[in-house]
Formats: C-alpha cells, sequence, structure tokens
C-alpha cells in the first residue's frame, strides 16, 4: 500500500529575496495539499467528486508574486488576531494598545504584514498514518503594536481518511491577545468560474453576532430563529442570501460569526458544506467558539483565478473557526487573553468526502 508522502520544492523568492519553499502532503488516497511557507498559504488542495475524481478545491494563485501583490487572505495562516478589533485599540491591564488600523477604521487580520504576508520556518514529519507540516514564527514584541515576543506553531497534519487537521500553539513572555484561523476559501466545484450559491450549508449554532456598517460585533447574541442566518439544516448560500435584511447589507452577503454550540466540550462537529453536482461533502471540527462564514461577497473579478479567469463575485466561501471578533473590548465574549504561564492550543479538522451524513 502507498505510504504517506512530502515534497518540497522552491516556490519563488519573496520581493526582499527569501526563499519560499512549497510542501505538497499527499495520502494513499490521491488526496494532495499544497503549502507555502510564505503565510502558511494553502495553495491548492484536492478532494473526489461522486467519481473519485481528486480536484483542487481551493481559492489561489499560481505563483508567488500574485499572493505578494494583492490577495484577499487565500489560504493563509491569519495572525495575531483573526478578525477585527474596532478602531485597532484594545486594553490589557489598564494599558492601551493601538494596532494598524488597515480596514477603514478598524484593525483586520493581524494588520499590514500579519501572519499572512511572513516567511515561516517549516519542519516535515512523516509516519505511517500521517504526514505533518510544522511551520514556526517568532512575532516579536509589538510586531503590528502587539506586545509579547509571541512563539507560535502551526501544524497541518494529512491522514488516509482524507483529513486535514490544523493544530496552533503560541507562548508569550508578556501578557497579549491571540486569535489564529485559517482562510481557505473553498469551491466545491472545483470549477473557479462558478460561483458557490448552491452550496449547501450547515453551522451547529443557535446565534451569531450582529455587526455594524463596519463588521464590527454590536455585543448582542442573536437568534438565528426565523433570519437568514438559520443554518441549524443545510440549505444553499444563495437561498437567503438577496433577502431584505440589514444585517445582510451590512456584509453584503454573509460576512458573521456564528455563536457555535456546545462550547466548552473540546473538539465536535461545527459546521458542513456540500455541493449536490459533484457530490464533494466538506465537514468541519473545531474547539472553537466561533465560525467566521464568509459568502465571498468582496471578490469582484479584479484578481486572476487558476484557469486564467478571474474570480468572480461569491466563487468561493470560507468557514473559519475561531474567537469572536473585537473580543478585547467585549468583556461579554469569550477572552482571548495569553499570559506568560499560558499556552494556546487550538484544533480545527477539515474532513472531506462524497457521502453527507444523516447527523442533522
Amino acid at each position: 500500500m502507498p505510504i504517506l508522502t512530502i515534497d518540497k520544492n522552491l516556490f519563488g523568492k519573496t520581493i526582499d529575496g527569501n526563499d519560499v519553499d512549497q510542501y505538497i502532503l499527499t495520502n494513499n488516497k490521491g488526496m494532495e495539499v499544497s503549502i507555502i511557507t510564505y503565510g502558511g498559504i494553502i495553495t491548492s488542495w484536492t478532494a473526489p467528486d461522486k467519481n473519485g475524481d481528486y480536484k483542487d478545491i481551493v481559492l489561489g494563485y499560481n505563483t508567488l508574486v500574485e499572493y505578494e501583490a494583492e490577495t484577499p487572505y487565500f489560504g493563509a495562516l491569519i495572525g495575531r488576531y483573526s478578525n477585527r478589533i474596532a478602531k485597532g485599540k484594545f486594553k490589557l491591564d489598564d494599558q492601551e494598545y493601538t494596532l494598524v488600523a488597515n480596514n477603514r477604521p478598524n484593525h483586520l487580520h493581524g494588520g499590514l504584514k500579519g501572519f499572512d504576508k511572513v516567511v515561516w520556518g517549516a519542519k516535515t514529519i512523516v509516519n505511517d498514518s500521517t504526514v505533518s507540516l510544522e511551520l514556526s514564527y517568532l512575532s516579536k514584541d509589538m510586531e503590528e503594536g502587539y506586545p509579547g515576543n509571541l512563539e507560535t506553531k502551526v501544524t497541518y497534519t494529512l491522514n488516509n481518511e482524507d483529513e486535514l487537521s490544523v493544530s496552533y500553539e503560541a507562548t508569550t513572555d508578556k501578557p497579549t491577545i491571540v486569535n489564529l484561523t485559517q482562510h481557505s476559501y473553498f469551491n466545491l466545484t472545483a470549477d473557479f468560474n462558478q460561483n458557490i450559491l448552491d452550496h449547501e450549508i450547515f453551522i451547529n449554532a443557535d446565534s451569531f453576532l450582529p455587526v455594524d456598517n463596519a463588521l464590527i460585533p454590536t455585543g448582542e447574541f442573536r437568534d438565528v430563529n426565523k433570519t437568514p442566518f438559520d443554518f441549524r439544516k443545510p440549505k444553499p448560500i444563495g437561498k437567503q442570501i438577496s433577502d431584505e435584511n440589514t444585517q445582510l447589507e451590512n456584509g453584503m452577503g454573509y460576512d458573521h460569526c456564528w455563536v457555535l454550540n456546545d462550547q466548552g466540550k473540546g473538539s465536535r462537529f461545527v459546521a458542513s458544506a456540500y455541493e449536490p453536482v459533484s457530490g464533494r461533502f466538506l465537514e468541519v471540527f473545531s474547539n472553537e467558539p466561533g465560525i467566521q462564514f464568509y459568502s465571498g461577497n468582496f471578490l469582484d473579478g479584479t484578481l486572476p483565478n487558476k484557469s486564467n479567469g478571474t474570480y468572480q463575485n461569491r466563487t468561493g466561501f470560507c468557514l473559519e473557526t475561531q474567537h469572536f471578533p473585537n473580543s478585547p473590548n467585549q468583556e461579554n465574549f469569550p477572552s482571548v487573553r495569553l499570559n506568560p504561564s499560558e499556552k494556546y492550543n487550538s484544533k480545527t479538522i477539515f474532513r472531506l468526502s462524497t457521502k453527507p451524513s444523516f447527523r442533522y
């Protein structure tokens, strides 16, 4: 039986002249996950359709130059803080910190040079049942405005069940805030010229976080019942995305964080996506309290896709497991504080198959 493998090649050089390597993780079924050390980006990820045909299902680019030029975080690791922090300010122990305001008045996804734009150190691990790429990065004290030297490790692990796990660890020498995620855009048709509106989404959440017109949560936990935000039974993304609804207007569609059920119970099933033509089925498991579901609203046809076309509106969706946006400024949200005596731990598993479960 073929064993799992990991291959390495040079993907390119950054503008600063640093080498960027690409690692291709392959299991014995034929799934391939390609990851580069720039941003820890998943550049391609193949999954089977109902005929067993493995094709790439994530948005991205073919060259490093394109990733460095402009990207809406395609496939990247996000940190130190994923999502938004209002006005780029937060307090720890009565000291106010000011971050880069790179999203209108707010701070988004770690700033101008977040974890998605740095070159990570890499180590490979291969055994009989899994293959892993361990990425490491030291974010220095006050980088992008964050206090503390943050030692971060993210491990991508592929097994023979077509599961990719993403494990995050971090330690600090000063009190700080941490909220890491993975920002892949999925299109389970494997045709990046098609939109994702027919994908059926399930989210295990009874409430979501409404936002203002700058996409900052208001602090309310709003019941999803009888709203377009109710995905407790699978429904197509496009079914209610154009409904008259202030929250949909604020996000130009879905760009919100759901408050996941069964918090504090460790890793559990939190979301899924099913594409009925190909039969591809994605399940997400995580120990995080929230998930940001984004329907690709800001894709506008200006960015090149992998097929010599462009990424049109809503040709990809994201399911980003994370803590809540703007948590440092919301006392009723779960804490994102990390102290020197603690270790940040988070894990998310993406399982791909062609057999939708009946767990709903």
